[in-house]
């Protein structure tokens, strides 16, 4: 079974999820889950660093999706940041790179927000 470890912290911009391990069929839904319990206020960034993560599949990939929708429901920003080469190609193929700002990393992601 693979394994996912989610970590949550927050900052003055909003909340960062560090996602290490494979976000796939067997643990997107731990992710699913953990964005039911972030309180978003307006204006605020949701930052995802996938710099741990080491696969992603089409469940991970429709996470993401549900992360953004969570983020926009709650009037807030998301950004993904240290996204690996290969999830990274993945999502530039199905146009996913122009609906997630992308940093390298999420001190960048959450730097200079107010």
């Amino acid at each position: 079974m693979s394994t996912l470890k989610i970590t949550t912290r927050d900052t003055r911009t909003g909340p960062v999820l560090e996602i290490i391990g494979d976000l796939d069929y067997s643990n997107a839904p731990e992710l699913r889950a953990r964005l039911t319990t972030l309180d978003l206020q307006p204006g605020q960034r949701l930052v995802l660093d996938l710099a741990g993560l080491e696969f992603c599949d089409s469940s991970g990939i429709t996470a993401l999706i549900a992360a953004r929708n969570h983020a926009d429901a709650a009037q807030a920003d998301i950004a993904l940041a240290a996204v690996p080469h290969h999830t990274l190609r993945v999502l530039h193929i199905v146009g996913l790179d122009q609906i997630f700002p992308l940093y390298p990393d999420s001190e960048t992601a959450t730097a200079g927000r107010s």
